[in-house]
């Protein structure tokens, strides 16, 4: 394992300089889980604050759209797509995103970010009906692109 990049040699954080990178196509999809009660899915139609899964799409958009003003050592990317997929399934609300750019620094943040904001959103939708809804397995499913090259995550390590 490498040593974490996010740290100097005196152990202060600072910003990585992908200055003299090269900017690569990079993807990255990543994965949340959040586990709701039958009874509060079957309601979800008749939310009176909307639909909870586009309301949660589209916030988990926007929120891979602000990652670096959410998490401070992050750069500021200019991404090419973000895709966000909420489904209900039995147990809950599965959320799958995807995010790309064209850059000299990886997606992975955005696209874990996509997911949080999406689940969040779902559990802020649906907590009138129940404040025991939780949030799960947010993780990165792979990664595609850079120095350190692709990732993805074994089936078997999957939820």
């Amino acid at each position: 394992m490498n040593r974490l990049s996010h740290f100097d040699d005196a152990g202060q954080a600072h910003m990585v300089d992908v200055g003299a990178k090269s900017e690569t196509r990079r993807t990255a999809r990543a994965h949340a889980f959040v586990r709701i009660r039958p009874e509060v899915l079957a309601k979800l139609p008749e939310n009176p604050k909307g639909n909870p899964l586009e309301v949660a799409r589209i916030a988990g958009i926007m929120g891979a759209k602000k990652t670096a003003e959410l998490i401070p050592l992050c750069h500021p990317l200019p991404l090419t797509n973000v895709q966000v997929d909420v489904v209900v399934e039995a147990g809950g609300v599965r959320i799958t995103t995807l995010a790309s750019t064209h850059a000299a620094t990886g997606v992975e943040m955005e696209a874990l970010t996509a997911a949080g904001v999406a689940a969040l959103t779902v559990y802020d939708m649906t907590k009138a009906l129940d404040k025991s809804i939780e949030i799960r397995e947010i993780y990165l499913l792979e990664k595609t692109g850079g120095k350190s090259g692709d990732f993805r995550r074994d089936a078997g390590r999957e939820a």
